[in-house]
């Protein structure tokens, strides 16, 4: 699944919206930050007039939505469906995660539908809606004012999502494990050919050391070719100083 997916695959669902302008400035949050598929879970009818004036350039998310009537029908075809709300309590999930651990989360999972909902403006998401979603994510805010209005949590959500997941012109891809697992392989050699580790103990942990640090850096090809690089002319200078004793 590439970023370009990843955007693509998010869908915000807002439950019972109690004012058609809030979808509009809803709306408009989600497209500034890419995303474009909105569902409605409601038997609300809203003035199309307040959902546009605030949607502005917007308004076709609005248009081509889709609604139901209860939660668990809209998140029937979902691979992860994930409840957003501050509150807590029994039924409300033991766990929840920030936006931007949403954000890794959904990046590396594999493809299909992810759906953020959002309660009404009053009350939030109830106990049986928060049950219905697989996990939870929580905005954190200022225990002094903690509320925040539904657009601005859309929007919070939608940017951390978007900096995760967005594409990029010329985007970097990074290597494989498979790749990089080479090249350890590789480095370590060379560091054996100089006599470099006193046991396999040590060849081991070096080995595991430096797989760690490559993939958690997120290496591309180039970078990973200039690291073997490091280690095979290291080999080389050490087998002509060698020679030349």
């Amino acid at each position: 699944m590439d970023n370009r997916g990843n955007l693509d695959r998010i869908e915000i669902i807002l439950c019972d919206t109690q004012d058609g302008a809030n979808i509009g400035s809803v709306c408009r949050a989600m497209k500034t930050m890419g995303l474009t598929h909105l569902t409605l879970v409601t038997d609300r009818i809203y003035d199309d007039e307040r959902v546009r004036t605030l949607a502005l350039h917007a308004y076709d998310l609005y248009e081509n939505r889709q609604e139901f009537t209860d939660l668990r029908d809209a998140l029937k075809d979902s691979v992860l469906s994930v409840a957003a709300t501050r509150r807590t309590g029994k039924g409300r999930k033991t766990s929840r995660v920030s936006p931007e651990q949403l954000a890794e989360h959904i990046s590396a999972m594999g493809d299909g539908k992810v759906s953020v909902v959002f309660g009404c403006e009053s009350n939030g998401l109830s106990d049986d809606q928060v049950r219905a979603c697989s996990m939870v994510v929580t905005i954190p805010t200022s225990d002094k004012f903690p509320s925040l209005n539904l657009s601005q949590a859309v929007q919070i959500i939608c940017y951390s999502l978007f900096q995760r997941l967005r594409p990029y012109a010329g985007e970097i891809n990074t290597v494989t494990s498979e790749r990089v697992n080479a090249a350890v392989s590789s480095c370590i050699a060379d560091l054996e050919a100089i006599g470099y580790f006193k046991n396999n103990d040590e060849k081991d942990f070096t080995g595991e050391f430096l797989s760690s640090i490559m993939q958690r850096a997120g290496m591309t090809e180039g970078e990973v070719q200039r690291m073997e690089k490091i280690f095979s002319k290291t080999h080389k200078i050490a087998q002509h100083k060698e020679k030349n004793k």
